[in-house]
């Protein structure tokens, strides 16, 4: 009986086997015809580009605006089509109706137009993420597929008909998403777009309007799953979105470096990407590491500090000043610069605007004030139609004009307002003496990450600089985009619309067009022009760590969307900011009162169990009330807690690092300090181990990053070394966020090295 059964088993084991073979060859073969397939599409469209390219520019401005508008388009798609060879296809859905589509990161058509891939964002793909045996859909089974290269190296399914567990040919497997969390970390955010789960998936398909806020703990996906939406949302609403954008904004720099490749592989490539320091045009701020200042710059008081910094430069004339023009003397009196001062306030327009009227009443007046004294002199009324002129082109009268009301720039401004102590004083009258003083630096300070919405709001007071320093050529610039944008609307009327190609939607505007058409100028991108242009109104915002932003970053996001569609993604309770809310709702309400949604993210798929309850219980041990994301793995290895003497905490930091390279087998190393330890830290880590070594000031792409908690925020390590856990507490004034968000980094393994006691709830090895 025994034999009978072991001979059974055999039999049965020898079929499954011969099933998976034959499923994989059957995958091979129509993968191999995609990447076939990728390869044609990349080879047309770069002939047609080509084409498009050696023709010649002349002709009127209707023939170059249908030129440009192929290029466009061409330019796009193949930008797009090179994006996309890593993992094209990941699954398969056998149907109820017994059609099969297959899913990928793009849509691919044949020569005969039969749908070859389904865009993992077209509606008909949806059902790969949301189907269960429960809500079938139609999905009578999903295949996943494992690439390397262009090859597929295994497969594994998913039944939900149960009839279909009686057949041949079902794969089973070791599950692609715990085959995802086993893989080792590449220092690149990876895109989860094969293995997006249901309760990502309706946050990711989510409606366009609206402020949605993605709340979760470490670990959950947040910033996967932002980024798959701002791609979904610009293939749903390409329409609304190609000409307006998508704005993501991240932390730090080093944040942004790590995700900056996710969107071009799931086929975007026209989303602007901006860190907290990068969002004021032409200005790469350094990070503000005075908690005190942050503070004080993120309160919502500098809103009214601002604008009296602005009036504060409209001044008054205390006394009666002479003036010379060609020889004659005439008066500016303090009456005249008070009326002008109230007239070009009352205009409402933005400061270096109105200067245009404080200026013509003073030139109006001070000409009458002249031609009178000529007339009086002369004996005789005599007619100077260029008296106002010769009034504004006084060296007496433009010092004048300019002392009284002086055009600025948002950079002057601020510069100005922290650097000399009147301004500072006058401005900041809802601020205590010792808060002014924290706040009072050099002028040649550089400017801070606090400082870009203090920037940006005193850029929206003051009015565009160029009114005054090239108001003609503006004028001329934008006359000429506005023929560009007609020649461009007849042009779209005259083309052959070709743009489903390969099955893919597309749609030009005539705005897109004359941004390529502008005569003599560089042309850019949507996107590189919306970088560029500090007013640019997004049809779409994505905000990351957002539980991080002051009260005066959130007024500059709202600012760049007046429309307020956003996606928001944070932990509160990751908050380590001395400006961050402590509340969704105490950080949205004056933006958007109560109309905002919460959705919860619910597991933690990056984090082994181990580990993340031992973050969630140092973070509880300090009073902070986190939520305990349900951890997918259980993990190998507990916390690892290495307590030294002070001398030794270098040394111990350099020997774990090592063991930890030879174990981890090429795996990525997170090194975390403060920034009281970290030039120590990476010098001693650095020569330890020379060319595998980067920070977020040099390389990132090694091995082995010594980061600070703020430039490891949102990053993920196969290993994380925390160097002195205690002084991560300390550095942020108490809190435990800095902490708590360094120790769920690692995917696999966390040490911690300190001399101090460690924090409660780890205790003492």
């Amino acid at each position: 009986m025994a034999n009978h059964l072991d001979q059974n088993h055999s039999e049965e084991h020898q079929a499954a086997e011969e099933a998976y073979a034959a499923a994989l060859v059957e995958e091979r073969a129509y993968v191999g015809k995609l990447y076939a397939r990728l390869d044609e599409a990349r080879e047309e469209t770069a002939e047609k580009l080509k084409k498009v390219r050696k023709t010649k520019s002349a002709g009127s401005h209707q023939n170059r605006s249908e030129r440009d508008a192929y290029a466009t388009h061409y330019e796009d798609r193949l930008a797009q089509l090179e994006n996309v060879d890593h993992r094209l296809a990941f699954g398969r859905l056998d149907l109820d109706d017994s059609t099969t589509r297959y899913v990928g990161r793009i849509g691919l058509a044949d020569a005969n137009h039969e749908r070859l891939l389904i865009d993992w964002r077209a509606p008909e793909a949806g059902t790969f993420y949301q189907a269960t045996a429960f809500d079938r859909q139609g999905v009578r089974r999903r295949r996943h597929l494992m690439l390397e290269g262009r090859t597929v190296a295994g497969i594994e399914d998913d039944v939900l008909d149960g009839s279909m567990l009686e057949g041949d040919g079902v794969v089973h497997g070791e599950g692609a998403l715990l085959a995802a969390l086993n893989r080792k970390r590449t220092g690149r955010m990876g895109d989860i777009v094969a293995t997006i789960q249901a309760e990502q998936d309706k946050i990711i398909r989510a409606d366009l309007a609206g402020v949605r806020v993605v709340q979760g703990g470490p670990g959950t996906g947040k910033t996967a799953v932002a980024l798959h939406r701002a791609a979904y949302l610009l293939y749903t609403f390409r329409e609304r979105l190609n000409n307006a954008g998508v704005l993501v904004v991240g932390p730090s720099s080093s944040f942004m470096w790590y995700i900056e490749r996710v969107l071009p592989s799931l086929g975007e490539t026209g989303v602007v990407m901006a860190s907290l320091a990068t969002l004021y045009p032409g200005l790469h701020a350094v990070p503000e590491t005075d908690p005190t200042v942050a503070r004080l710059k993120g309160d919502v008081r500098m809103v009214k500090a601002i604008k009296r910094a602005v009036k504060d430069r409209q001044k008054k004339l205390s006394e009666p000043k002479q003036l010379t023009v060609d020889s004659t003397d005439i008066q500016l009196t303090p009456e005249m610069v008070r009326y002008a001062r109230e007239k070009a306030r009352g205009t409402g327009k933005p400061h270096n605007e109105a200067r245009e009227t404080f200026v013509k009443i003073l030139v109006r007046e001070l000409g009458q004030q002249l031609n009178e004294k000529l007339d009086e002199a002369a004996g005789r009324q005599v007619d100077r139609p260029h008296i106002e002129d010769d009034v504004r082109d006084s060296l007496d009268v433009r010092r004048a004009i300019n002392l009284a009301w002086m055009p600025l720039s948002a950079e002057t401004l601020v510069r100005s307002l922290f650097s000399k102590r009147h301004y500072l004083d006058s401005a900041l009258r809802e601020f205590t003496p010792a808060e002014r003083d924290a706040l009072q630096r050099p002028a040649d300070a550089p400017f801070t990450e606090a400082d870009v919405p203090l920037l940006d709001e005193a850029a929206e007071l003051l009015g565009d600089f160029s009114k005054i320093t090239g108001a003609a050529a503006a004028a001329r610039a934008q006359a000429e985009y506005q023929a560009n944008v007609e020649n461009a609307r007849k042009a779209l009327e005259n083309m052959h619309y070709d743009l489903e190609d390969h099955g893919v939607d597309g749609v030009i505007t005539a705005e897109q067009i004359a941004q390529y058409n502008q005569t003599g100028a560089i042309r850019m991108t949507a996107a590189q022009a919306a970088k560029s242009d500090r007013t640019w109104a997004y049809g779409h915002v994505v905000v990351d760590e957002a539980q991080e932003l002051s009260p005066m970053q959130w007024r500059l996001l709202f600012r760049r969307c007046p429309m307020k569609s956003f996606t928001i993604v944070g932990d509160i309770a990751q908050a380590s900011s001395a400006a961050a809310s402590t509340s969704w709702a105490e950080a949205l309400e004056p933006f958007v009162g109560d109309r905002f949604s919460i959705d919860t993210l619910t597991v933690n798929y990056r984090t082994p169990a181990q580990i993340s309850d031992a973050a969630v219980a140092v973070a509880r041990a300090a009073g902070q009330d986190v939520a305990a994301p349900r951890a997918v793995r259980e993990g190998n290895w507990p916390p690892q807690l290495h307590r030294v003497s002070a001398e030794k905490v270098l040394d111990t930091v350099v020997e774990v690092v090592s063991e930890e390279v030879r174990a981890s087998a090429g795996g990525l190393i997170g090194v975390i300090a403060t920034p009281e330890h970290y030039a120590a830290t990476a010098k001693a880590v650095g020569t330890a181990h020379r060319g595998q070594t980067g920070t977020s000031q040099s390389a990132l792409e090694h091995q082995i990053l010594v980061l600070t908690p703020w430039e490891a925020k949102g990053l993920e390590f196969d290993v994380v070394i925390i160097v002195e856990p205690k002084s991560l507490i300390t550095a942020a004034a108490g809190a435990v966020g800095d902490l708590y968000v360094s120790m769920t980094r690692p995917t696999q393994r966390l040490h911690l090295i300190g001399a101090d006691e460690f924090p409660a709830g780890l205790g003492d090895q």
